[in-house]
Protein backbone atom coordinates (compact mmCIF):
# COMPACT_ATOMS: atom_id res chain seq x y z
CA UNK A 1 0.00 0.00 0.00
CA UNK A 2 2.66 2.42 1.28
CA UNK A 3 4.38 1.96 -2.40
CA UNK A 4 1.71 2.94 -4.23
CA UNK A 5 0.56 5.56 -2.70
CA UNK A 6 4.19 6.94 -2.42
CA UNK A 7 4.30 6.77 -6.22
CA UNK A 8 0.95 8.10 -6.80
CA UNK A 9 1.76 10.83 -4.30
CA UNK A 10 5.16 10.94 -6.24
CA UNK A 11 3.38 11.33 -10.02
CA UNK A 12 0.96 14.00 -8.72
CA UNK A 13 3.64 16.58 -6.75
CA UNK A 14 5.60 16.07 -10.74
CA UNK A 15 2.76 16.12 -12.81
CA UNK A 16 1.34 19.63 -11.19
CA UNK A 17 4.30 21.33 -12.00
CA UNK A 18 5.63 20.40 -15.60
CA UNK A 19 5.34 22.42 -18.72
CA UNK A 20 4.00 20.47 -21.33
CA UNK A 21 5.18 21.23 -24.97
CA UNK A 22 1.84 19.68 -26.81
CA UNK A 23 -0.98 17.25 -26.77
CA UNK A 24 1.04 14.21 -26.82
CA UNK A 25 2.95 14.80 -23.18
CA UNK A 26 -0.42 15.96 -21.39
CA UNK A 27 -2.23 13.20 -22.63
CA UNK A 28 0.70 10.77 -21.34
CA UNK A 29 0.82 12.18 -17.82
CA UNK A 30 -3.22 11.89 -17.83
CA UNK A 31 -2.63 8.70 -18.87
CA UNK A 32 -0.17 7.77 -16.14
CA UNK A 33 -2.19 9.14 -13.52
CA UNK A 34 -5.53 7.68 -14.31
CA UNK A 35 -3.40 4.18 -14.53
CA UNK A 36 -1.85 4.99 -11.06
CA UNK A 37 -5.12 5.98 -9.28
CA UNK A 38 -6.46 2.90 -10.91
CA UNK A 39 -4.05 0.84 -9.18
CA UNK A 40 -4.10 2.45 -6.07
CA UNK A 41 -7.91 1.56 -6.49
CA UNK A 42 -6.96 -2.03 -5.99
CA UNK A 43 -5.37 -1.35 -2.51
CA UNK A 44 -8.23 -3.25 -0.56
CA UNK A 45 -6.43 -6.95 -0.27
CA UNK A 46 -2.80 -4.96 0.95
CA UNK A 47 -5.36 -2.84 3.97
CA UNK A 48 -7.03 -6.81 4.91
CA UNK A 49 -3.60 -8.48 5.19
CA UNK A 50 -1.39 -5.34 7.13
CA UNK A 51 -4.52 -5.19 8.90
CA UNK A 52 -5.59 -8.64 9.94
CA UNK A 53 -1.76 -9.45 11.20
CA UNK A 54 -1.32 -6.24 13.22
CA UNK A 55 -4.32 -7.11 15.13
CA UNK A 56 -3.41 -10.48 15.39
CA UNK A 57 -0.19 -10.38 16.94
CA UNK A 58 -1.29 -7.66 19.32
CA UNK A 59 -4.45 -9.63 20.47
CA UNK A 60 -1.56 -12.67 21.19
CA UNK A 61 0.72 -10.53 23.04
CA UNK A 62 -1.43 -8.52 25.04
CA UNK A 63 -3.10 -12.05 25.72
CA UNK A 64 0.58 -13.41 27.09
CA UNK A 65 0.81 -10.10 28.81
CA UNK A 66 -2.29 -10.62 31.00
CA UNK A 67 -1.68 -14.33 31.97
CA UNK A 68 1.79 -13.00 32.98
CA UNK A 69 0.01 -10.24 34.91
CA UNK A 70 -2.35 -12.40 36.45
CA UNK A 71 0.49 -14.67 37.83
CA UNK A 72 2.12 -11.77 39.21
CA UNK A 73 -1.16 -11.02 40.71
CA UNK A 74 -1.65 -14.02 42.60
CA UNK A 75 1.95 -14.25 43.85
CA UNK A 76 0.99 -10.76 45.58
CA UNK A 77 -2.30 -12.35 46.60
CA UNK A 78 -4.03 -9.72 44.74
CA UNK A 79 -7.58 -11.30 43.05
CA UNK A 80 -7.07 -11.76 38.98
CA UNK A 81 -9.08 -10.56 36.77
CA UNK A 82 -9.70 -11.62 33.32
CA UNK A 83 -11.20 -9.52 30.69
CA UNK A 84 -11.92 -10.81 27.31
CA UNK A 85 -11.38 -9.47 24.19
CA UNK A 86 -15.02 -10.66 22.60
CA UNK A 87 -15.48 -8.81 19.24
CA UNK A 88 -12.78 -7.44 16.74
CA UNK A 89 -14.18 -5.03 14.10
CA UNK A 90 -13.19 -2.54 11.27
CA UNK A 91 -13.79 -0.47 8.67
CA UNK A 92 -11.86 1.70 6.14
CA UNK A 93 -12.56 4.29 3.87
CA UNK A 94 -11.07 4.70 0.63
CA UNK A 95 -11.14 8.53 -1.43
CA UNK A 96 -9.60 9.41 -4.43
CA UNK A 97 -9.81 11.65 -6.82
CA UNK A 98 -7.62 13.45 -9.83
CA UNK A 99 -8.53 16.59 -11.59
CA UNK A 100 -6.38 18.40 -14.39
CA UNK A 101 -6.83 21.92 -16.54
CA UNK A 102 -4.69 23.50 -18.95
CA UNK A 103 -4.76 25.14 -23.02
CA UNK A 104 -3.06 23.10 -25.16
CA UNK A 105 -1.25 24.68 -28.81
CA UNK A 106 -2.36 28.41 -28.62
CA UNK A 107 -0.83 29.73 -31.95
CA UNK A 108 0.17 33.00 -31.71
CA UNK A 109 1.35 34.05 -35.80
CA UNK A 110 3.99 31.40 -36.79
CA UNK A 111 5.13 30.63 -33.36
CA UNK A 112 3.80 28.11 -31.10
CA UNK A 113 2.89 29.67 -27.40
CA UNK A 114 4.32 26.83 -24.73
CA UNK A 115 1.56 25.38 -23.19
CA UNK A 116 0.48 24.93 -18.98
CA UNK A 117 -1.03 21.83 -17.95
CA UNK A 118 -2.14 21.47 -14.15
CA UNK A 119 -2.51 18.22 -12.38
CA UNK A 120 -4.37 17.65 -8.85
CA UNK A 121 -5.33 14.32 -7.23
CA UNK A 122 -5.70 13.04 -3.81
CA UNK A 123 -5.86 10.10 -2.11
CA UNK A 124 -6.63 9.06 1.45
CA UNK A 125 -7.99 6.09 3.79
CA UNK A 126 -9.32 6.46 7.25
CA UNK A 127 -9.78 3.44 9.24
CA UNK A 128 -12.27 3.13 12.33
CA UNK A 129 -11.69 0.06 14.40
CA UNK A 130 -13.88 -0.90 17.42
CA UNK A 131 -13.06 -3.00 20.41
CA UNK A 132 -15.25 -4.81 22.86
CA UNK A 133 -13.85 -6.67 26.15
CA UNK A 134 -15.82 -8.21 28.55
CA UNK A 135 -14.60 -9.64 32.52
CA UNK A 136 -14.82 -13.28 33.24
CA UNK A 137 -16.78 -13.84 35.83
CA UNK A 138 -20.05 -15.43 37.38
CA UNK A 139 -20.48 -18.72 39.28
CA UNK A 140 -20.10 -20.45 36.40
CA UNK A 141 -16.71 -19.37 35.96
CA UNK A 142 -15.26 -19.34 39.40
CA UNK A 143 -16.69 -22.91 39.64
CA UNK A 144 -14.72 -23.69 36.09
CA UNK A 145 -11.84 -22.12 38.08
CA UNK A 146 -12.07 -24.11 41.29
CA UNK A 147 -12.96 -27.42 39.78
CA UNK A 148 -10.63 -30.03 39.62
CA UNK A 149 -8.93 -31.10 36.01
CA UNK A 150 -10.25 -34.22 34.47
CA UNK A 151 -8.53 -37.42 32.93
CA UNK A 152 -9.70 -36.86 29.67
CA UNK A 153 -7.62 -33.74 29.30
CA UNK A 154 -4.58 -34.92 30.85
CA UNK A 155 -4.93 -37.51 28.12
CA UNK A 156 -5.54 -35.69 25.39
CA UNK A 157 -2.73 -32.98 26.23
CA UNK A 158 -0.11 -36.26 26.12
CA UNK A 159 -1.17 -37.38 22.60
CA UNK A 160 -1.36 -33.87 21.42
CA UNK A 161 3.05 -34.35 21.96
CA UNK A 162 2.89 -32.45 25.49
CA UNK A 163 5.75 -34.03 27.96
CA UNK A 164 4.09 -36.48 30.59
CA UNK A 165 6.27 -34.53 33.02
CA UNK A 166 5.71 -31.37 32.20
CA UNK A 167 1.60 -31.86 32.20
CA UNK A 168 1.89 -33.74 35.62
CA UNK A 169 3.70 -31.25 36.99
CA UNK A 170 1.49 -28.48 36.53
CA UNK A 171 -1.85 -30.62 36.79
CA UNK A 172 -1.05 -32.69 39.51
CA UNK A 173 -0.92 -32.55 43.17
CA UNK A 174 -0.05 -36.05 43.69
CA UNK A 175 0.28 -39.35 41.90
CA UNK A 176 0.16 -42.93 43.89
CA UNK A 177 0.74 -40.57 47.36
CA UNK A 178 3.57 -39.20 45.94
CA UNK A 179 2.93 -35.76 46.82
CA UNK A 180 3.94 -32.54 44.12
CA UNK A 181 3.91 -29.48 46.27
CA UNK A 182 0.17 -29.68 47.04
CA UNK A 183 -0.02 -26.97 49.40
CA UNK A 184 1.39 -24.47 46.72
CA UNK A 185 -1.95 -25.14 44.45
CA UNK A 186 -3.16 -21.82 46.88
CA UNK A 187 -1.61 -19.04 48.28
CA UNK A 188 1.91 -19.43 49.36
CA UNK A 189 2.87 -21.66 51.54
CA UNK A 190 4.33 -20.76 55.40
CA UNK A 191 6.48 -24.13 54.76
CA UNK A 192 8.46 -25.83 52.21
CA UNK A 193 6.39 -28.04 50.46
CA UNK A 194 7.27 -32.07 49.74
CA UNK A 195 8.03 -32.89 45.75
CA UNK A 196 11.42 -34.50 45.35
CA UNK A 197 9.86 -38.28 45.09
CA UNK A 198 7.11 -36.81 42.93
CA UNK A 199 9.54 -35.41 40.39
CA UNK A 200 11.46 -38.44 40.30
CA UNK A 201 8.63 -40.93 39.45
CA UNK A 202 7.57 -38.07 36.56
CA UNK A 203 11.01 -38.04 35.36
CA UNK A 204 10.99 -41.54 35.08
CA UNK A 205 8.11 -41.44 32.32
CA UNK A 206 9.32 -39.10 30.44
CA UNK A 207 12.36 -41.27 29.96
CA UNK A 208 9.97 -43.71 28.99
CA UNK A 209 7.82 -41.57 26.77
CA UNK A 210 10.61 -40.29 25.33
CA UNK A 211 11.61 -43.89 24.19
CA UNK A 212 8.31 -44.36 22.78
CA UNK A 213 7.49 -47.39 25.47
CA UNK A 214 5.05 -45.11 27.86
CA UNK A 215 2.00 -43.29 26.51
CA UNK A 216 -1.80 -42.37 27.87
CA UNK A 217 -4.96 -43.30 26.31
CA UNK A 218 -8.09 -45.51 26.66
CA UNK A 219 -8.74 -49.54 26.60
CA UNK A 220 -12.02 -51.10 27.30
CA UNK A 221 -12.12 -52.24 30.84
CA UNK A 222 -15.27 -54.47 31.62
CA UNK A 223 -17.18 -52.82 28.56
CA UNK A 224 -16.12 -49.18 29.31
CA UNK A 225 -14.03 -47.05 27.63
CA UNK A 226 -11.18 -46.35 30.37
CA UNK A 227 -8.39 -43.92 30.97
CA UNK A 228 -5.04 -46.02 31.41
CA UNK A 229 -1.23 -46.03 31.26
CA UNK A 230 0.41 -48.48 28.94
CA UNK A 231 4.14 -49.35 29.23
CA UNK A 232 5.58 -51.53 26.40
CA UNK A 233 6.34 -55.80 27.39
CA UNK A 234 9.73 -55.45 25.69
CA UNK A 235 10.77 -52.39 28.39
CA UNK A 236 9.40 -54.46 31.67
CA UNK A 237 12.54 -55.39 32.29
CA UNK A 238 14.66 -51.66 31.78
CA UNK A 239 15.58 -50.13 35.07
CA UNK A 240 13.59 -47.05 34.53
CA UNK A 241 10.84 -49.36 34.48
CA UNK A 242 11.70 -50.92 37.77
CA UNK A 243 11.89 -47.54 39.10
CA UNK A 244 9.33 -46.39 38.17
CA UNK A 245 6.94 -49.02 39.09
CA UNK A 246 8.38 -49.01 42.90
CA UNK A 247 8.25 -45.50 43.34
CA UNK A 248 4.55 -45.77 42.65
CA UNK A 249 3.50 -49.25 43.78
CA UNK A 250 2.75 -51.16 41.24
CA UNK A 251 2.27 -54.71 39.90
CA UNK A 252 5.78 -55.53 38.35
CA UNK A 253 4.66 -58.08 35.83
CA UNK A 254 1.63 -55.62 34.03
CA UNK A 255 2.11 -53.33 31.47
CA UNK A 256 -1.30 -51.73 31.92
CA UNK A 257 -2.12 -49.40 34.53
CA UNK A 258 -6.17 -47.65 35.07
CA UNK A 259 -5.85 -43.86 35.18
CA UNK A 260 -7.87 -43.29 38.66
CA UNK A 261 -8.61 -39.85 40.17
CA UNK A 262 -11.80 -40.92 42.56
CA UNK A 263 -9.10 -41.06 45.29
CA UNK A 264 -9.98 -45.09 45.74
CA UNK A 265 -7.72 -46.74 48.00
CA UNK A 266 -4.60 -47.63 46.66
CA UNK A 267 -4.52 -50.53 44.01
CA UNK A 268 -1.01 -52.21 42.26
CA UNK A 269 -2.84 -52.17 38.99
CA UNK A 270 -3.68 -48.17 39.13
CA UNK A 271 -2.47 -44.97 38.80
CA UNK A 272 -4.02 -42.58 41.20
CA UNK A 273 -4.20 -38.95 40.49
CA UNK A 274 -4.89 -35.79 43.06
CA UNK A 275 -5.45 -33.57 39.97
CA UNK A 276 -5.14 -29.35 40.31
CA UNK A 277 -7.81 -26.81 39.79
CA UNK A 278 -7.18 -24.14 37.00
CA UNK A 279 -6.64 -21.60 39.81
CA UNK A 280 -4.72 -24.33 41.47
CA UNK A 281 -2.35 -24.37 38.47
CA UNK A 282 -2.14 -20.54 38.08
CA UNK A 283 -1.19 -20.27 42.17
CA UNK A 284 0.90 -23.03 41.48
CA UNK A 285 3.08 -21.64 38.35
CA UNK A 286 2.92 -18.22 40.00
CA UNK A 287 6.08 -19.35 42.61
CA UNK A 288 8.11 -19.03 39.19
CA UNK A 289 7.74 -15.43 39.98
CA UNK A 290 10.73 -13.71 40.92
CA UNK A 291 9.62 -11.33 44.13
CA UNK A 292 11.70 -8.04 44.53
CA UNK A 293 13.88 -8.08 47.87
CA UNK A 294 12.37 -4.70 48.38
CA UNK A 295 8.32 -6.32 48.38
CA UNK A 296 10.11 -9.28 50.42
CA UNK A 297 11.05 -7.39 53.32
CA UNK A 298 8.22 -5.23 53.63
CA UNK A 299 6.01 -8.19 53.25
CA UNK A 300 3.73 -7.44 50.31
CA UNK A 301 3.95 -11.25 49.65
CA UNK A 302 4.26 -14.15 51.21
CA UNK A 303 7.40 -15.95 51.45
CA UNK A 304 8.16 -19.51 52.42
CA UNK A 305 11.19 -20.21 54.90
CA UNK A 306 12.54 -23.38 55.79
CA UNK A 307 13.34 -24.83 60.17
CA UNK A 308 15.94 -22.21 60.15
CA UNK A 309 14.08 -19.52 59.27
CA UNK A 310 15.98 -19.14 55.75
CA UNK A 311 13.91 -18.74 52.63
CA UNK A 312 13.01 -21.80 50.70
CA UNK A 313 13.94 -21.37 47.22
CA UNK A 314 10.99 -22.06 44.72
CA UNK A 315 13.04 -22.46 41.65
CA UNK A 316 13.84 -25.87 43.46
CA UNK A 317 9.80 -26.72 42.90
CA UNK A 318 9.39 -25.15 39.34
CA UNK A 319 12.30 -23.76 38.09
CA UNK A 320 12.68 -25.89 35.58
CA UNK A 321 9.37 -25.11 34.25
CA UNK A 322 8.85 -21.12 34.83
CA UNK A 323 10.87 -18.03 35.98
CA UNK A 324 9.57 -14.89 35.72
CA UNK A 325 12.09 -12.61 36.36
CA UNK A 326 11.76 -9.11 38.01
CA UNK A 327 13.75 -5.93 38.18
CA UNK A 328 13.01 -1.91 38.36
CA UNK A 329 13.94 -1.09 35.03
CA UNK A 330 11.64 -2.01 32.01
CA UNK A 331 13.63 -5.33 29.80
CA UNK A 332 15.39 -4.38 27.09
CA UNK A 333 12.69 -5.46 23.78
CA UNK A 334 15.72 -7.80 22.77
CA UNK A 335 15.56 -9.53 25.67
CA UNK A 336 12.19 -10.02 27.18
CA UNK A 337 9.61 -11.90 25.45
CA UNK A 338 6.79 -10.48 27.25
CA UNK A 339 6.78 -7.76 30.14
CA UNK A 340 4.23 -6.61 32.45
CA UNK A 341 4.91 -3.64 35.19
CA UNK A 342 3.20 -4.01 38.44
CA UNK A 343 4.01 -2.67 42.03
CA UNK A 344 6.75 -0.57 40.86
CA UNK A 345 8.60 -3.19 39.06
CA UNK A 346 8.92 -4.96 35.66
CA UNK A 347 8.03 -8.85 35.56
CA UNK A 348 9.17 -10.92 32.68
CA UNK A 349 9.59 -13.29 30.56
CA UNK A 350 13.16 -13.96 29.04
CA UNK A 351 13.35 -14.72 25.27
CA UNK A 352 15.52 -17.41 25.61
CA UNK A 353 13.85 -19.10 28.21
CA UNK A 354 11.90 -21.83 26.29
CA UNK A 355 11.16 -23.76 29.12
CA UNK A 356 8.78 -20.96 30.09
CA UNK A 357 7.52 -20.26 26.91
CA UNK A 358 6.40 -23.40 26.61
CA UNK A 359 5.07 -23.66 30.02
CA UNK A 360 3.02 -20.32 29.32
CA UNK A 361 1.66 -21.71 26.11
CA UNK A 362 0.54 -24.58 27.95
CA UNK A 363 -1.37 -23.10 30.84
CA UNK A 364 -2.84 -20.81 28.24
CA UNK A 365 -4.34 -24.08 26.50
CA UNK A 366 -5.63 -25.43 29.76
CA UNK A 367 -7.31 -22.09 30.31
CA UNK A 368 -9.10 -22.16 27.47
CA UNK A 369 -9.90 -26.32 27.98
CA UNK A 370 -10.97 -26.06 31.38
CA UNK A 371 -12.61 -22.72 31.11
CA UNK A 372 -15.53 -24.36 29.63
CA UNK A 373 -18.24 -22.35 28.65
CA UNK A 374 -18.58 -19.45 31.43
CA UNK A 375 -21.00 -16.78 32.01
CA UNK A 376 -19.86 -13.03 31.20
CA UNK A 377 -19.57 -10.58 33.96
CA UNK A 378 -19.98 -7.23 34.21
CA UNK A 379 -20.36 -4.64 31.94
CA UNK A 380 -19.21 -4.69 28.16
CA UNK A 381 -17.08 -2.02 27.32
CA UNK A 382 -16.66 -0.64 23.53
CA UNK A 383 -13.91 1.28 22.49
CA UNK A 384 -14.07 3.26 19.36
CA UNK A 385 -10.81 3.72 18.77
CA UNK A 386 -9.82 7.13 16.22
CA UNK A 387 -6.22 8.60 15.27
CA UNK A 388 -5.28 11.75 16.70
Amino acid sequence: MNKKENATRALLTSASGIRHSGTRSGSIALTALALCLAGCAQLGPDLVKAGRNDYNIILQQTEDEEAILNLVRVRYGDRPLFLDVINVSTSFTWTQGASAQGTLFDQRGNDFQRNNLGVRGNLEYTERPTITYTPLGGKDFVRSLLTPADIDTLVLMSNSGWSIERLLLLMANSINGLLNAPSASGPTPVDPPQYEAFRQATGLMRQLQKKGVLRLGYQEIQGIKTPVVTIAHKARNWEQTHALKKLLGLDPEKDVYILDSKGNLPRDDTIDLELRSLIGTFYFVSHGVEVPVRDSEMGHAMMTRDENGKLFDWSRVVGDLVTIRSQSAQPDADTARVAIQYRGSWFYIDDSDSNTKYTLLLLEQLAALLGGKVEKSGPLLTLPVSAP
